[in-house]
């Protein structure tokens, strides 16, 4: 396991950077090249991570020593630009949600398995150290039973987003922890959208997701509230277990105590690049793959149809 991994990122403004960053600080990666249809913002990053710059993706992608490629464009450029990666035999790591589309997603998955390249989606909670302490601690039933669960995702409108909606961009990482946290897939989804501020796409969403046995998921997700808030409540038969996502905080009240542990923080996105570079040189699947980006994308979609519709929207996985 002495060897490096090529990497390259396709994407480099505000979140594309800090895989390049990553990627370039990780002993089992070596980050290649960076590619940006802004060349100057490419190449400010190139020279500072010793890198080469491209303003075409496809130039890039004709590099040999290029094994793996994380995908950090606007969502509308993400399966043009994951197919060209994976036609190129690259391995390919797509920032959430995997696109636009679901027809578009369900290409890329099957793309990929065709070509028989890893593909993961960029659900960087998934690889919050706090996350994966609540799933020990239910594991080891600390909490009892789960019954519900509660996620609230909100902050100012971030400027970065332009091509989708809160439910895409936000919403769906509650979406991907809500499968991840009850180990099943939402069987309805009831929701309600709409836009206060911005006329384009929706900037407030609450959802439900409804599982089986009658245990239910809430999703509060916005673009409006003035401070930044990551939170996730899991309410067991036995206690009730509260995780701030930013401080990776954990706090547990039983009928006796309230339990506050602490722990070291860690970054999760380098946890994320660490995962996706091992899966690859381990030949693993990733933890989370094409089909939990696809699947979370159903569920967005199916939520932005329930509120049109004003009714709960069956979920079916089928075609997936």
């Amino acid at each position: 396991m002495n060897k490096q991994l090529g990497v390259a990122v396709i994407g480099v403004g505000f979140w594309g950077k800090n895989h390049a960053r990553v990627f370039s600080d990780l002993s089992k990666t070596e980050l290649v090249a960076v590619c940006d249809v802004n060349v100057e913002r490419a190449r400010d990053i190139a020279e500072q991570y010793g890198a080469e710059v491209y303003g075409d993706s496809r130039k890039l992608l004709k590099r040999e020593d290029v094994e793996a490629v994380s995908i950090c464009t606007w969502t509308t450029a993400h399966a043009a630009e994951a197919m060209r990666t994976l036609k190129a035999e690259k391995h390919v790591l797509v920032e959430k949600p995997l696109a636009s589309t679901i027809r578009e997603a369900r290409r890329i998955v099957d793309f990929a398995k065709q070509k028989d390249r890893h593909l993961m989606v960029g659900f960087i909670e998934r690889f919050n150290p706090g996350i994966q302490r609540a799933k020990d601690a239910m594991k080891k039933g600390e909490i009892g039973e789960l019954v519900s669960a509660t996620a609230k995702r909100v902050s100012r409108w971030p400027e970065r987003i332009g091509d989708v909606g809160v439910v895409k961009d936000y919403a769906i990482h509650e979406i991907d922890i809500m499968r991840k946290i009850f180990e099943e897939d939402p069987t309805t989804v009831y929701a309600r959208v709409g836009n206060l501020k911005h006329t384009k796409f929706e900037d407030y969403a609450q959802i439900m997701l409804t599982f089986k046995r009658g245990k239910t998921a809430f999703i509060e997700a916005n673009w409006l509230t003035p401070d930044k808030i990551r939170n996730l409540t899991l309410t067991g038969s036995d206690a009730i277990m509260s995780l701030n996502y930013l401080t990776q905080e954990i706090t547990v009240e039983t009928l006796e105590e309230t339990l506050k542990p602490r722990y070291e923080w860690k970054e999760p996105l380098k946890l994320e690049l660490q995962h996706f570079a091992r899966s690859i040189l381990k030949d693993k699947e990733p933890e989370v793959t094409g089909v939990d980006g696809l699947k979370a994308l159903v569920i967005a979609e199916a939520a932005i149809k329930s509120s049109k519709k004003g009714r709960a929207m069956k979920l079916k996985f089928d075609k997936v």
